[in-house]
């Protein structure tokens, strides 16, 4: 079953958590154990899990990231948003999660965030979600 979650994002670097996005997918497929994989077809967007209890992590985590790869003449490519496609790909573009009893199997501090690093935009997470 593969299903998409439209992402709207608001800035130029944010994490949005999709979490409950992803488990109302998940429950509406009547899937009870499997697996599912939310996948980021862009290039300056990513995907990861994460704590979700205290909204500081988001801050942190955005906050290195830009002392990692901050904005720069020094870049090559000619669209201005280098730094967006080099934090894409220290996130990642897809996640695989669990399911068991009809339920994601995250952690108890832990969700899937939506990376936005060139934004806003409007954005896609597909989802696969496999029986079995």
């Amino acid at each position: 079953m593969k299903q998409s979650i439209s992402v709207p994002t608001n800035n130029t670097c944010q994490l949005i958590d999709i979490t409950s996005e992803v488990q109302k997918l998940v429950s509406s497929s009547h899937i009870s154990e499997g697996i599912v994989t939310a996948f980021v077809a862009h290039t300056t967007a990513g995907i990861t899990i994460n704590e979700n209890a205290d909204p500081d992590v988001k801050h942190d985590i955005l906050l290195q990231l830009e002392n990692m790869v901050p904005q720069s003449d020094s870049f090559l490519h000619g669209e201005g948003n280098s730094p967006g496609h080099i934090k894409a790909s220290m996130m990642g573009s897809s996640v695989s999660v669990i399911i068991s009893g009809g339920r994601l199997q995250l952690g108890t501090w832990q969700g899937i965030y939506f990376c936005e690093f060139d934004g806003p935009r409007s954005r896609t997470v597909w989802l696969k979600i496999i029986e079995g």
